[in-house]
């Protein structure tokens, strides 16, 4: 039975490969200094990165659109987001207004 064994020691060096990561980024921060325009770039990188996760995760099902529902609760959960509304509010409206359009069978 090695393929257990085989599966917990990658599961292990996986866990260890990422504290790592997550430990060096602290310690190496105040030692490594980027140039201004990197970090500029690294910022708009993010939010790029960030921006492709929502609409991929929103406007997309499978192998094909998801329709209007989600969309839209995207949208309104975005408005009442950037509008700073708590963020119960901001969740329960986006759900709520997913549901509702599929309840009325808008997909």
């Amino acid at each position: 039975m090695p393929y257990p064994f085989a599966m917990l020691a990658a599961l292990l060096a996986l866990a260890a490969g990422t504290f790592a990561f997550r430990l060096v980024g602290p310690l190496l921060w105040a030692r490594v200094a980027l140039p201004p325009r990197a970090e500029d770039l690294l910022k708009t990188a993010a939010i790029v990165l960030l921006a492709a996760l929502v609409a991929t995760a929103s406007l997309t099902t499978g192998h094909g659109a998801a329709g209007i529902a989600r969309p839209a609760g995207v949208v309104v959960g975005g408005l009442l987001a950037a509008r700073k509304a708590p963020f119960l509010l901001v969740v329960l409206a986006a759900a709520a207004t997913t549901a509702l359009l599929r309840l009325a069978r808008v997909n």
